[in-house]
Parts: C-alpha cells; sequence; structure tokens
C-alpha cells in the first residue's frame, strides 16, 4: 500500500459514535445526544451487573457476613446458647484462648497439616496426572477409581480408616501376618505417630481431586509446544521441567489455595477417628476441633463463637495475603501477557 493510500484510509475513518469532528478530521467532544446515549449504556450496564450479582451478593451477606458478624457479637458474652447473652465479658473470650496452650497446640497442628499436605499431595498428584496423561490402555477407569476417595463421604472413611488402624486392626493384623510384628503400633493413639497416620488418609482421600485438577490443566496446554521441543531435542524430562510444570503453575497455586484453607478447617475426619477429647491427647486435634470440644461440648457457646471467629481471620489473612502474593500475577495474566509496567 503506497503513502497516499494509507493517508487516505486514515483520513477516511469514521469517528467514535457520539462524537462530533470539526475541519480537518479532528476529533471533538462528544454531542450531547452522544452523550446521553452513552449515560443510558452506562445505566443499563450497571442495572445488568446489579442484577445478575444481586442475588449472590444477599446470599454472601446473609449466609457468611451475618453469621460472622453474630460470632464475634456472641463472643463478647459467656453464654449457654439459649437465651439473649447479657454477661458481657469483653474480651475476655479472646484473651483466653490465645493464652491457652490446647489451642497453641492446635494452631501447630493445623500448620503442620497445610505444610504436609502440599509436601505429600502435591508432587504426588503430579506424577499421577503425567502418568494418566499419556495415551494407555483403561486410562479413563483409572482416572475414576483414583477419584473415588474424594467423592467417598467423610462419616464412611473416617470410620473405615478408624477401625483398620485400631492395634487389633486389619492394618496391625496384615503386618503381623507377613512377618512384620515390630511395623505394628498404635497408629491412632501415639502420639509420634497419630499425626502421619491423618496425613495417609488426607493424601488418600485428597489426592483425586489433586489429580483431576492438574489433568485439566495439563489438557490445556498447547501440544505444538511439545513437537516443537521434541524436534529441538529436548527430552522428556526437559520438556517437563521447561514447559509442563511452568504452564500448569496457575493450576498448581488454585489447588494449594484450596488444600491450605482446607487444611485450615479440617474438623470431620479427626472428629469421626479420634473423637472429641482423644483428639488432643492424640496429638491430632485441630482449631475446629478445639472450637468444638471448647465451645459447644463444654456448654460455652460465647467462647466457641469467639474461637470461630479467630478461625476465621486467620484463614482470611492467609486467603488475602496468597492471593496478593501469589494469585495475583495468574489473574493479571503474567503467563500470556507479561508484567504490566
Amino acid at each position: 500500500m503506497s503513502d497516499s493510500q494509507g493517508e487516505s484510509s486514515l483520513a477516511t475513518k469514521t469517528p467514535p459514535r457520539g462524537r462530533s469532528t470539526a475541519g480537518g478530521g479532528a476529533i471533538t467532544a462528544p454531542s450531547p445526544a452522544g452523550r446521553a446515549r452513552r449515560g443510558r449504556a452506562d445505566w443499563r450496564k450497571r442495572a445488568e451487573i446489579a442484577l445478575l450479582s444481586g442475588p449472590a451478593i444477599i446470599m454472601f451477606l446473609a449466609f457468611v457476613i451475618f453469621p460472622v458478624v453474630m460470632a464475634a457479637y456472641y463472643g463478647f458474652f459467656k453464654w449457654k446458647g439459649y437465651g439473649v447473652p447479657t454477661d458481657f465479658v469483653g474480651l475476655e473470650n479472646y484473651l483466653v484462648i490465645f493464652k491457652d496452650t490446647a489451642f497453641h497446640e492446635a494452631l501447630m497442628h493445623n500448620g503442620f497439616i497445610v505444610v504436609m499436605s502440599l509436601v505429600m499431595q502435591g508432587p504426588a498428584a503430579v506424577a499421577v496426572a503425567l502418568l494418566l496423561n499419556q495415551k494407555m490402555r483403561g486410562r479413563s477407569l483409572i482416572r475414576v477409581l483414583i477419584f473415588v476417595p474424594y467423592v467417598i463421604s467423610e462419616v464412611i472413611v473416617g470410620t473405615g480408616w478408624g477401625l483398620m488402624l485400631q492395634t487389633s486392626g486389619a492394618i496391625n493384623d496384615v503386618l503381623i501376618k507377613i512377618g512384620l510384628p515390630g511395623w505394628a503400633v498404635d497408629w491412632l493413639s501415639d502420639p509420634d505417630v497419630a499425626i502421619w497416620s491423618l496425613m495417609v488418609i488426607l493424601t488418600w482421600k485428597y489426592l483425586g481431586f489433586a489429580v483431576i485438577l492438574f489433568l485439566a490443566g495439563l489438557q490445556s496446554i498447547p501440544e505444538e509446544l511439545y513437537e516443537a521441543a521434541s524436534i529441538d531435542g529436548a527430552s522428556y524430562w526437559q520438556m517437563q521441567r521447561s514447559i509442563t510444570l511452568p504452564l500448569l503453575g496457575p493450576t498448581m497455586r488454585i489447588w494449594a489455595f484450596l488444600s491450605i484453607i482446607g487444611a485450615l478447617q479440617l474438623f470431620d475426619l479427626v472428629y469421626i477417628i479420634w473423637g472429641q477429647y482423644v483428639a488432643s491427647t492424640a496429638g491430632t486435634s485441630t482449631m475446629a476441633t478445639y472450637m468444638v470440644a471448647n465451645g459447644r461440648n463444654a456448654g460455652n457457646y460465647g467462647y466457641g463463637n469467639a474461637v470461630a471467629v479467630v478461625l476465621f481471620l486467620i484463614s482470611l489473612v492467609i486467603a488475602l495475603v496468597y492471593q496478593r502474593f501469589v494469585l495475583r500475577r495468574d489473574t493479571e495474566g503474567a503467563l500470556t501477557e507479561g508484567k504490566k509496567k
């Protein structure tokens, strides 16, 4: 295209709607009619956003924010769970929480579960996902089987594992019969072993969920990248290190976020397997089991509400920090558009 043709096309460009042109094609301020149309379009867009997001916002306020506010309110009282709370104790419940060594132990157990869940489940899930991403016979059946533990009820999982891990349970019975009686230990009551028993159960149950997420992430990686790397002579492991893991990063970070929040709020499996009192002595108590044991079961609902608020704030802070420093790069399209300057 010649220069004269380029200038001609630029000169005949249509100005934006609602704007008028002066001599020489210069764009001037929008006309009153244009401003009115733009205003109606903006209000229509805002109305659509309010209509679509309004029900979700109302549900969130009613079932998330309002209960948290009420829990914070009840946390300032010594309350037995019925009637209007009248015995105002101020911050006493919260001070007791931070001084109670049992809560400190529960917090440490939650921290251990968070770290070990990432360490044990992440690499194993990536390896299984890479294996199941290969073309092989029975791949669909294996994918279903590995996901089955995730959909089984926590009550069934807890009851089953609780029976198998008893001193006279199936696990020790098998170890004795295969000639390993020294490995038969008290899997549930020994504080040095119980927390690892819990980690094995959590890995068994939630590994399938991580595998499914990673498989979905692997499907989104363009096959052309592997073909180009293969032509350049890259080995299988070089391709996994340079292509798969970086492009699987956003999926892994989302999984890690879900795993962290789930570990912080862990309750059901611990409560079912170890019970309300044994969990603390076995070294498997969590903040949620501490809340139930010292709140509802102790008849001190005011204190239980204070623990719930502390648990909520800890989870909220961790979620916000993770969002700010880890997930933000994904929401900004760091992998595809480069870091914004």
